[in-house]
């Protein structure tokens, strides 16, 4: 395990959300080693005691200040610029006394010239390690070029792509549920299942991300990584073990029989979206500033087709959007209705699909939607109802899904990342569909802050899903 980090775009937002929180979950857990070291490297001028101080005032009053001392404590701080390979290497070679986990939390136009930097400083010498942040490059060729760079580097057994959704409590025990019961993996496949639905709802906008999004909108941004991740998750072929290499081939498999989108299918297929003024709770809240560029979404719905034996013809639809009524990612799959209908006509209108729900956030949890008697002596003894089964063992702490990655990077494990011949596959597909956007002329619609995206976008969305209004009809 190793124990020296250098944490790159330690200044930004994620740092403060997630990285660093993560680490002090780590340090009061004893999980890390105990000559543990940060080093915290950004453009803004600090120094060690400046950038603790800073750190301490953004971590605020929810940790206790003795956990925060010792992390400090372990924290020296860099600033560098990332564009200046040279520049980097001056400033980091000192850090090579021992192997490292670098991790990049930067914009990926920053990749390829802190990897030559890094490299140069000899930080990236086996057995150190390199972390990235999505996304990978903005389409399949920057993808590879990025890949090329890394290559050149270091091999892709020490290259670890870090896609948060993978580190999830609620993601790893899917994978329990599906393989460990008879229940579940004998009816993992067309015959059983109509429908697999993956919604990311957010209710921020993309205030101060203007720039970036102009670039890459809600196509490039979420669904070529968090939502094809857990799409190729779901639709993968038991592997033949639990090790890294086998789960990250059937998934690559499962991203590679993604049906191409073509100009014809795109209108029904798609869908997409870009918010404008509306209310979002309960606050007014302005549309989205596209600074000239008109063809950028922050709402897509897609309906992808898997073209193999397990998932032909069972529609996998993707929605993501910025500005939603409530914040909610969950992926629910929708079980075929029985065969024959035994009970009455007024059961059947209470009858509701077999679905299996697994929330990521807000909460986590895991649900198994099934149909029950009241049996009850007041009631008729075959009244069905819904009723809902809770398949969640909830944890004795919270985890924050950095901290499990972020622990795998220092140990060497890179189950839960992703390879590059995963990235690969998943911008052949996201490509495809871009493609078939500007063939057919696809348009962008307004849709109001505070609603669950265009008119045009019902038909993506699970019956279940609520609404600002109410339950979607």
């Amino acid at each position: 395990m190793h124990d020296s980090l250098l944490l790159f775009g330690a200044t930004g937002d994620l740092a403060q959300r997630y990285l660093f929180p993560s680490l002090l979950h780590l340090l009061r857990d004893r999980l890390l080693p105990d000559e543990f070291r940060v080093i915290a490297i950004a453009r803004s001028e600090h120094d060690d005691a400046s950038f603790r101080d800073w750190l301490r005032e953004r971590l605020g009053d929810d940790y206790d200040s003795s956990l925060v001392d010792e992390l400090l404590r372990r924290i020296q701080y860099v600033p560098v610029d990332l564009g200046d390979a040279e520049a980097m290497a001056a400033s980091l070679s000192r850090f090579s006394d021992r192997p490292a986990v670098s991790y990049l939390s930067t914009p990926p136009n920053l990749f390829a010239s802190a990897c030559r930097g890094l490299k140069a400083a000899g930080l990236l010498e086996a057995p150190s390690r390199l972390v990235l942040e999505k996304p990978i490059g903005h389409d399949l060729a920057s993808a590879q070029e990025i890949d090329a760079t890394l290559k050149s580097a270091l091999d892709e057994s020490r290259i670890f792509r870090i896609d948060h959704y993978l580190g999830k409590a609620p993601v790893q025990n899917l994978l329990a549920l599906r393989l460990g019961n008879t229940l579940l993996e004998a009816t993992w496949e067309r015959r059983w299942i109509e429908s697999v639905d993956i919604i990311v709802a957010e209710t921020a906008g993309v205030d101060g991300r203007e720039g970036y999004y102009a670039d890459y909108g809600a196509l490039r941004d979420m669904v070529q990584n968090h939502m094809l991740q857990l799409l190729a998750l779901i639709a993968m072929e038991p592997p033949a073990a639990m090790d890294t290499d086998s789960i990250r081939d059937e998934k690559r498999k499962v991203l590679r029989a993604l049906r191409p989108m073509t100009a014809a299918d795109a209108a029904a297929d798609s869908v997409r979206g870009r918010y404008g003024p509306g209310v979002v709770d309960g606050q007014a809240v302005q549309g989205f500033k596209h600074g000239g560029h008109e063809d950028v979404e922050t709402f897509v719905g897609l309906r992808a087709w898997i073209d193999n034996w397990r998932w032909a013809g069972v529609p996998f639809r993707l929605v993501t959007g910025k500005r939603m009524p409530s914040r909610t990612t969950e992926v629910v799959v929708t079980f075929k209705p029985v065969t024959h209908w035994l009970f009455g006509p007024g059961e059947r209108k209470r009858a509701r699909a077999n679905q299996l729900r697994v929330r990521l956030q807000p909460e986590e949890t895991i649900e198994l939607g099934l149909m029950g008697s009241l049996a009850a002596s007041e009631w008729a003894a075959n009244e069905l109802q819904p009723m809902s089964l809770d398949l969640a063992m909830l944890p004795p702490k919270r985890r924050i899904a950095y901290e499990r990655l972020m622990i795998d990077a220092l140990k060497g494990d890179q189950t839960l990342f992703v390879r590059d011949d995963e990235v690969e596959a998943a911008w052949r597909w996201i490509d495809s569909v871009s493609a078939a956007w500007r063939e057919a002329g696809t348009p962008v619609r307004d849709y109001p802050a505070g609603s669950w995206g265009p008119a045009e976008a019902q038909p993506f969305l699970p019956r279940t899903l609520t609404t600002h209004n109410g339950r979607k009809s």
